[in-house]
């Protein structure tokens, strides 16, 4: 599967000729339009010119849903020992976001300028593609992601984005990903030292508003621009 199969992603640019990118993957059965909205809530310092891109999963049977076909980066299923995730699927949708990448590089983005960021699967799939990618990246935000394989993940980062800024999110009260799930993944990557930011949220599989807030703060930071 390549970026040619799929839909054309959703794209808002905050200002004209963007320097700096960020590509943001959706969750399980959503599509990109899931957080096109929230880009405006961000209240990014004018001068800060981001074109963001909201890519849209390919259709595939889950298993979690009773097999129904829908928008979704992997497989997944619950077993008895918890989630059972697809990790050929998940090689295929870091393929495709390798490709994402990439097709900014072509439009004049450079590399070390591009953020990958992702709600759920999507946030599983960023950390992925973004610890595996052989080119410095700006920095990586998995909000409320179920991450699996998290001990091969740690296991096979490349040495380019070994140091490189990650933003982790997760709602206390998630019903779907549990916290504990997520927090065990936060303990792995603090002891593989990770320039990890951590966050932790009285809420469920969501976003909130402060959330948000460390959002822009993070993303000003990591291109260097303070917020007004």
């Amino acid at each position: 599967m390549n970026l040619k199969s799929l839909d054309p992603p959703v794209e808002i640019e905050t200002g004209p000729q963007p320097t700096a990118c960020v590509i943001w993957l959706h969750g399980l059965g959503a599509d990109g339009h899931d957080f096109d909205g929230l880009v405006p809530e961000l209240h990014l310092p004018a001068p800060l010119a981001v074109r963001f891109v909201f890519p849209h999963a390919p259709y595939r049977p889950v298993t979690v849903n009773g097999g129904s076909v829908m928008r979704a980066w992997y497989d997944i299923a619950m077993t008895e020992h918890g989630f059972d995730q697809h990790a050929g699927h998940i090689r295929e949708s870091q393929k495709i976001l390798q490709g994402l990448i990439e097709n900014e590089m072509r439009r004049g983005i450079p590399c070390a300028r591009i953020v990958l960021a992702g709600f759920s699967q999507g946030g599983a799939i960023a950390l992925h593609t973004g610890l595996r990618y052989p080119q410095p990246l700006a920095g990586i935000l998995s909000l409320s992601a179920p991450v699996p394989f998290a001990e091969t993940l740690m296991a096979e980062i490349h040495p380019a984005n070994a140091a490189i800024p990650v933003f982790m999110a997760h709602g206390t009260d998630d019903r779907m990903i549990p916290f504990a799930m997520a927090q065990a993944v936060r303990t792995l990557m603090e002891a593989r030292r990770i320039s990890l930011e951590w966050h932790a949220y009285a809420t469920g599989h969501s976003v909130v508003p402060d959330e948000l807030r460390d959002i822009a703060r993070w993303l000003s930071r990591i291109y260097k621009t303070a917020v007004t």
